[in-house]
């Protein structure tokens, strides 16, 4: 009978002893312990240092995230509320760096004294969403785009990869640049505000559509290795249909390299949000966001670094701890690997 790779027993530790009384009897089997791939990886993510503190740190961002009404029902401050008050005739925040008060807890911003902390709360449920949503979105695009070129393979192939490499040649900031605010003019006049959800859900598409060719690529290649192994012929043999090979012979073994493409696409997805939205393409100043407000921050860098050293290092941990995770994920579920 062929097996799958999950179907098969990762790790088997089978200890023997004999009784100890010298009579010769044959050793005896005490025990058998035996542990899927999945199981493997849970142990080696464990055992890893970096993975653990990496994950910590993301559990803690996205807490923070998730409990975005309550820190600022907390606080008593909202993300748009303004403190001109506490601001001098140059509009730079009073006090001690950039205004840091037990109010106040990252200070406020120069001209317009909003204050940063709450702003940075709120960018950081920003940037988490739209990363997450357009891994999401580009992760099952890619994986049925893949699954199907991989397995079916002849024209369908042909075509989707066609429509993969002229993707990839599409220039992706040029693209952004022209699209983005191409889009808001059909649905918005020039004089209309454009909602925050608006901006958002287009940011989230145009990282859709470039997005999805990586994984499509990575799962095509995959299914390929696998659909003449000896358990697909065994379930094509049996009269399986297409659902069935799809989604219970091949995905269930190539989930590992999905998980790991899908840890390293949130990071980068965050990134290129904040530099659109530094450039202007992203969003507006009125949705906070880490790029828009490193943006502010550059005039300020010498009379308030307070003001760009907190978004910066912000996103430098959130960044730094999605790839140091995804990097010790990937080691982890490499069967090869001896983490």
């Amino acid at each position: 009978m062929s097996l799958s790779p999950v179907e098969g027993v990762a790790l088997a530790e089978i200890e023997s002893t004999g009784d100890g009384d010298g009579d010769g009897d044959a050793p005896k089997a005490k025990g058998f312990v035996g542990r899927s791939p999945g199981q493997l990886a849970w142990v080696r993510l464990r055992r890893d240092r970096t993975a653990v503190i990496s994950a910590a740190m993301l559990i803690f961002f996205v807490l923070l995230a998730l409990a975005v009404p309550l820190i600022e029902a907390l606080y008593g401050v909202g993300p748009r509320e303004q403190f001109q008050d506490r601001l001098d005739g140059f509009g730079m925040p009073l006090g001690y760096a950039g205004g840091i008060t037990g109010e106040h807890w990252f200070g406020l911003e120069p001209g317009l004294g909003r204050d940063i902390f709450i702003r940075m709360v709120h960018g950081l449920r920003t940037s988490l969403f739209i990363a997450f949503a357009a891994a999401v979105i580009t992760a099952a695009f890619g994986i049925l785009l893949g699954t199907l070129a991989g397995y079916l393979g002849g024209w369908i192939d042909a075509v989707i990869n066609w429509i993969t490499d002229l993707t990839l040649a599409m220039p992706f900031l040029v693209i952004a640049l022209a699209l983005t605010p191409t889009v808001a003019l059909r649905f918005y006049g020039q004089r209309e505000a454009v909602p925050p959800a608006f901006q958002i859900g287009v940011l989230i598409a145009i990282f859709a559509l470039f997005g999805w060719t990586s994984t499509a690529r990575l799962v095509r290649g995959q299914v390929i290795a696998l659909r003449e192994r000896e358990f697909v012929e065994a379930a094509r043999a049996s009269g399986a249909g297409l659902g069935h090979m799809l989604f219970r012979q091949l995905l269930p073994n190539i989930w590992a390299p999905i998980l790991v493409s899908f840890s390293l696409a949130v990071p980068s997805y965050i990134t290129s949000e904040a530099a659109l939205s530094f450039i202007g393409v992203g969003l507006t100043d009125e949705t906070p966001s880490f790029g828009r407000m490193i943006y502010r921050s550059l005039d300020y860098l010498q009379t308030d670094p307070a003001y760009v050293f907190f978004p910066g290092i912000t996103i430098f941990a959130l960044v730094l701890a999605f790839n140091l995770f995804g990097d010790a994920l990937r080691d982890a579920l490499d069967p090869k690997s001896s983490r």
